[in-house]
């Protein structure tokens, strides 16, 4: 709460002013605690700020929070309540092929159409994108479970290999440090067993709906492969199939 609060601008015209508070959940794979977006967001409504959620992975925050028996959505609920305005993406964890929502008041909505209208936004003949928005709402929340268990089966596997560090995985995202600057050598070692990862020194593996046991199974495969292998023989390896 202490840097929230630090980073408030007094009053002051020698300053912009602050105007809104934006937390992103998940951040970086964590789940934020309810206890800490009532505290934050009770702390800048005191000082006048407006707050938003960048919900990204909203649902996936949602599953991984939700009290026992308690459905994603109303933990979903839960979550939003805390803010003014929330954005939601379709076409990550959810699986839609493309399309973010922004949701408020009515009033917020009615200024933010009139803002995308004044800037050029707009598409036309939307409706078979709604539709997979919509089918990923109804069918894709409750098996985010399934990609949480994937990041921990990928982040248990990797435990304890030699050349490499694993950071918590506590949803459907596994960081992985790797030692001695060889996080690009991996990277290309990955890329051609048809193993996609981003990062540099860090590495960031990410589970979703294409994603299975067999694809965790071969992507640690791959990776024991690397540090067990010369650095002569990785370059010469080839391609052994897409997951």
């Amino acid at each position: 709460m202490a840097d929230i609060a630090a980073a408030i601008k007094p009053d002051d015209c020698h300053f912009a002013r602050t105007r809104l508070l934006c937390l992103e959940n998940t951040w970086n794979g964590h789940p934020m605690s309810q206890d800490y977006l009532a505290l934050a967001t009770a702390l800048v409504r005191e000082k006048g700020l407006a707050t938003h959620l960048d919900g990204a992975r909203l649902f996936n925050a949602a599953v991984a929070s939700a009290a026992p028996g308690e459905p994603a959505m109303a933990s979903a609920r839960r979550i939003v309540s805390h803010f003014d305005s929330v954005s939601v993406c379709f076409s990550k964890g959810l699986g839609a092929p493309v399309g973010s929502a922004l949701c408020g008041s009515k009033e917020l909505i009615a200024r933010a159409h009139r803002i995308r209208k004044m800037a050029g936004g707009g598409m036309r003949q939307v409706g078979l994108l709604a539709a997979t928005a919509a089918h990923a709402l109804d069918h894709h929340i409750d098996r985010l479970a399934d990609d949480h268990a994937l990041a921990q089966r990928l982040a248990a596997g990797l435990a304890g290999m030699e050349g490499l560090r694993v950071k918590s995985a506590q949803t459907n995202i596994v960081f992985v440090d790797v030692d001695h600057g060889r996080g690009s050598d991996l990277l290309a070692h990955l890329k051609q067993h048809g193993v996609l990862a981003t990062g540099l020194i860090g590495l960031r593996f990410v589970t979703h709906l294409d994603v299975d046991a067999a694809g965790i199974d071969h992507a640690i495969a791959c990776i024991r492969r690397f540090f067990s292998e010369p650095a002569t023989q990785q370059a010469s390896s080839q391609r052994t199939g897409p997951y």
